[in-house]
């Protein structure tokens, strides 16, 4: 492979090959888009509703919680606000790798969250967040930044090149093709030839739309992930890639866009340090070299992993107690009176200094008494400090627009056009259908099991043409109808383990929503037809319907329509309920509601008039009345259905369809009549 020949030692060829393509960058004259993001008295508050009784959500205290909101008049809801961030301001600038320390629940993820503007819409969110002077809903953050969560969120089915290739075709190439026109341009004029090799790598990765890509092949090389590059993802049930793998393919995933502003909350979980550093050592390089922006999240980081960042940001109680260059951190603190130990970690000590419980041994002014050091102190501290002034100063002056780069901002929504759009999420689920055939082929085998049991019990050998008859020609149609409804069940949990996916990549601006629903539903038309041929073509002679050919085509449409409604019907409620124990408790619900009001179990004269909309509502309620035109409409049931006059001999089955077919009938006479007058 090329990356083979570029990089075969990680560490060493990594940084050369970076080292060279910015040295070409810059013999030329050509400037890299860089960002640098300001946050400015920004304060994120989250509203929470008061829980009476006891907190553990067992049935007893579930339902006094209710009845206790039930009690309540309107209005009367009892709220508290919980501060996460208060008031914090900062600059992250580009080229630098700034490090973001705090300990659990003090408002890191909130903060990475909202300067990558993927905050939830549920918080209150107040002051100011810009990139380069332009607030965020002046462009879209979501594709000009990249946000790394700590959660592993990837579809199991596919291997780690796929989410990787599926990444990069999503997220796009972003300005790499117009800086490497310009670089190219600038080359000829003075007659300089490039290093064979950069070029090749440079013009490949500036490719746009293709399936597979170089970057993909970079990424998975310096993360580590090239011997598992063609292993499935896999999940608690299926055997897959480790814990620390995933976390890589996590970061990786975004990495492999063009962002040039990175957060990343907690990318060493579940990976040693030796692992850790030799990633944020690689994103390091990428950081300098590129002049990107990076804000890492970690909660313990190794000492040597520590030395590799250029800033910190010490974050406590949702306040900002320091931010400035890692070399003054440990200098700032004595000043405060504390002093970290020679053998004991820097970020350690930071975590600790600030706490109540651990603050007290760092104490080095043995000749004064100790007391503790509140956070709001130290934060008076830092800014009567020379950084924390400096900081203050630089915020004050705005931020010239002037000199941001021209593809700096993505002022689009989505990388691809709709038609590329469409295209990719069709091949991905084309993919996911392949991966799954075990599941559609044993729908098949055991559709084609039902069929022939079916095809026994109503033979036509066994039933003529009569009105006794005709009960288990309808019996058999209804039979049909609910073997294929419940035909679309497995869907329940396909679309589950899918969703937190779809919702993490649509938040990322990957795909519209439509881009997503449009091709599962397409690509489901040809399973649909098949199904529904299967059975109406081992069905429909040998229980002896009525023999035309276009009544068996018509009825072979009709299961068709109700095969796919159903489909359709058990994604929307996976899509709405999200979790698999919802939404198969929802969609066992949804079939009893479906069958009941389909017209055979309760028929419509047995509903009372408040009851008519189930009727209406049931999917199978249409097929039944198609399948029984088809049917009880041919020629060999006219001299039945007119020869019966009295109803009470009948069957309840030929009576329900035979008054359903005159009744259809009568309308359609004197609409008839009304059309012609």
């Amino acid at each position: 492979m090329f990356i083979e020949k570029l990089i075969k030692q990680i560490e060493h060829d990594n940084l050369r090959l970076l080292k060279k393509l910015r040295h070409r960058i810059d013999k030329v004259g050509v400037k890299l888009p860089t960002v640098e993001v300001r946050y400015k008295n920004l304060h994120v508050e989250a509203q929470c509703e008061l829980v009476r009784g006891k907190p553990l959500p067992t049935l007893w205290n579930t339902t006094k919680s209710l009845l206790s909101g039930l009690a309540n008049l309107p209005g009367s809801k009892q709220e508290a606000k919980i501060s996460i961030l208060n008031d914090v301001s900062g600059i992250i600038k580009p080229g630098r790798m700034t490090l973001l320390l705090g300990p659990p629940g003090c408002g890191k993820s909130t903060l990475l969250l909202a300067l990558s503007g993927k905050l939830s819409h549920s918080l209150k969110v107040a002051g100011e967040i810009t990139y380069n002077g332009y607030r965020l809903e002046e462009f879209v953050p979501q594709k000009t930044s990249a946000y790394i969560s700590q959660y592993d969120l990837h579809t199991p089915e596919m291997t780690v090149r796929e989410i990787l290739d599926f990444s990069a075709r999503f997220q796009g190439i972003g300005s790499r093709a117009e800086i490497m026109k310009e670089v190219s341009r600038r080359e000829k004029q003075p007659g300089i030839v490039p290093d064979p090799d950069i070029d090749a790598y440079m013009k490949a990765i500036s490719v746009k739309g293709q399936e597979s890509t170089l970057q993909t092949d970079y990424i998975l090389k310096i993360l580590g992930l090239d011997i598992c590059a063609d292993t499935k993802v896999g999940d608690a049930i299926r055997r897959g890639i480790s814990g620390g793998q995933k976390k890589r393919l996590t970061t990786g995933e975004m990495i492999v866009g063009p962002a040039k502003a990175l957060f990343m909350d907690e990318i060493s979980n579940g990976l040693d340090s030796s692992t850790t550093f030799q990633i944020v050592s690689c994103l390091q390089h990428l950081v300098h070299i590129t002049d990107a922006t990076a804000l890492i999240s970690l909660l313990q980081p190794a000492p040597e992993t520590f030395d590799l960042f250029d800033d910190v940001i010490l974050l406590a109680e949702g306040k900002i107690v320091y931010q400035g260059p890692r070399t003054n951190i440990c200098k700032f603190f004595e000043e405060c009176g504390f002093k970290c130990p020679e053998r004991k970690g820097i970020a350690d000590f930071l975590q600790e200094v600030i706490s109540r419980k651990d603050q007290e041994q760092y104490w080095y002014h043995k000749q004064q008494p100790y007391s503790y050091v509140s956070v709001d102190h130290f934060i008076k501290k830092f800014k009567e400090h020379h950084i924390g002034q400096n900081l203050d100063e630089e915020l004050s002056k705005p931020f010239d627009k002037s000199q941001s780069h021209k593809d700096a901002l993505s002022f689009k929504s989505y990388s691809l056009s709709k038609w590329e759009l469409f295209k990719a999420c069709s091949t991905r689920e084309l993919l996911l259908m392949k991966r799954n055939s075990f599941t559609y082929v044993f729908k098949s085998v055991q559709l084609v099991i039902i069929a022939s049991i079916t095809m026994t019990t109503f033979l036509r050998t066994r039933m003529v043409v009569d009105v006794i008859h005709s009960s288990y020609f309808m019996g058999s149609l209804f039979y049909a109808l609910v073997i294929l409804h419940v035909d679309g069940f497995p869907e329940l949990s396909m679309t589950v383990s899918r969703i937190a996916v779809f919702y993490k990549q649509r938040e990322l601006c990957f795909y519209p929503a439509w881009a997503y629903a449009i091709p599962a539903a397409i690509l489901k038309v040809p399973l649909s037809l098949l199904e529904s041929f299967v059975w109406t073509s081992m069905t429909y002679y040998v229980i002896g319907y009525s023999p035309e050919v276009g009544r068996f085509f018509r009825q072979f449409l009709i299961y068709f329509g109700v095969h796919l409604t159903s489909i359709s019907m058990f994604r929307c409620i996976a899509s709405l309920f999200q979790t698999i124990v919802a939404s198969t408790t929802v969609g066992a619900l949804a079939i009893m509601i479906v069958l009941l009001f389909g017209g055979f179990i309760l028929p419509r004269p047995s509903l009372p008039s408040w009851l008519e909309w189930g009727f209406w509502l049931s999917p199978l309620t249409y097929g039944e009345i198609g399948l029984s035109l088809n049917e009880f409409l041919a020629p060999r049931w006219e001299k039945v259905m007119f020869g019966c006059s009295n109803h009470n001999n009948c069957s309840k089955g030929v009576v329900v369809g035979i008054i359903l077919l005159l009744e259809l009938r009568k309308q359609n006479v004197k609409l008839r009549q009304k059309f012609k007058q």
